[in-house]
């Protein structure tokens, strides 16, 4: 018999866990670690058991959007942004997430730097040069903010290795979720999912849906097109039959030991997209329902369970209106009922 397609160990806490995104500069009104902090015992009272934080490090300079700029725009791969605190703020952040049971993986950006990255001065061949010899943002988006890296080079790949190990070694992450991780080449994410299983079981987590990440890098791919039946769904664009034919896809052509992600949520969707009520409307609790009792891990996004009712700001500060909400109730309960009848 051939032996199973995915390789990988996934984490024995990473089963029927429930994650839970958060954009630690709206996630309070301080907008830092440490008010972060002071929400876990009401996150694991709710049922969450991984905490997904968006990038932590410092953010460009050069080219940035909006007052503050974007989080995916990293300058220093190594440092944490002075917006949220510092190294020992989110340590402490940490160590008190694990005390209360939960995971904290961090929002890996491997695609690309900001324009003011050291590395662009010191290693200018690890970024990509178009057909004028110009580097460039990543083709065919608007990220104008950012820069591409070039993965042919074997420097850029041992340095960005180097620096997840220290995520997980020195400040104690216990994993990554990786954007636009499709971007980047499966056999470095192969290769670096080895050496960080090296130091202790991590948990990873790629923004992309396909199948050859999951043999031997990642635990989890986003289900996108989950999220779009059920949006079509809600919207009278398409009936149950459409959601049958994802579960007929996701059970019968993915690997049975894949985790997908579900989600009504995230922050692309809220900031460009719309709110939750703008996306689903009256069947936004169906569509929340589904999102756990169907095959895959549930995500909720930071003030999903507020009833948040506004697109939050990308680039500038924009906190949460944290409320009372029949939401909250409603997911405390799912969490439970999937965690009751877990497989």
């Amino acid at each position: 018999m051939p032996k199973p397609y995915v390789q990988i160990e996934h984490p024995e806490w990473s089963r029927d866990a429930v994650m839970y995104q958060i954009n630690t500069r709206q996630f309070t009104p301080e907008g830092t670690f440490a008010a972060a902090a002071g929400q876990l015992p009401r996150l694991k009272a709710l049922g969450v058991d991984i905490l997904w934080l968006m990038p932590v490090q410092e953010i460009g300079i050069k080219n940035r959007k909006g007052k503050l700029g974007s989080p995916y725009s990293i300058r220093d791969y190594y440092s944490v942004n002075a917006e949220y605190g510092d190294m020992d703020d989110l340590k402490q952040f940490i160590k008190n997430a694990h005390e209360l049971g939960m995971y904290v993986i961090l929002d890996w950006v491997g695609n690309h730097t900001a324009w003011d990255n050291p590395m662009l001065e010191k290693h200018p061949h690890w970024y990509q040069r178009n057909s004028s010899g110009d580097f460039h943002s990543p083709r065919w988006t608007d990220w104008s903010d950012v820069i591409t890296l070039d993965y042919s080079q074997p420097g850029l790949r041992k340095y960005m290795t180097e620096a997840m190990k220290f995520w997980v070694q020195e400040v104690g992450m216990d994993g990554f979720r990786c954007d636009v991780a499709g971007f980047v080449p499966v056999d470095f994410w192969n290769t670096v999912r080895a050496e960080l299983d090296a130091i202790r079981p991590v948990f990873m987590l790629a923004e992309w849906e396909t199948r050859d990440l999951h043999a031997h890098a990642f635990d989890m791919t986003y289900a996108w097109s989950w999220q779009d039946t059920v949006h079509k769904m809600a919207h009278g664009k398409a009936d149950v039959g459409a959601l049958g034919i994802y579960h007929y896809t996701d059970e019968n052509s993915w690997p049975q030991d894949a985790m997908r992600m579900l989600f009504t949520s995230n922050h692309d969707k809220n900031s460009w997209e719309g709110t939750q009520f703008d996306l689903y409307g009256d069947a936004l609790e169906n569509a929340i329902v589904l999102s756990f009792v169907s095959r895959g891990m549930p995500m909720i996004y930071n003030g999903q369970e507020a009833g948040n009712t506004k697109q939050l700001a990308f680039f500038d500060k924009d906190p949460i209106d944290w409320q009372e909400h029949s939401l909250e109730d409603l997911f405390r309960r799912l969490i439970k009922l999937k965690k009751d009848h877990s497989t």
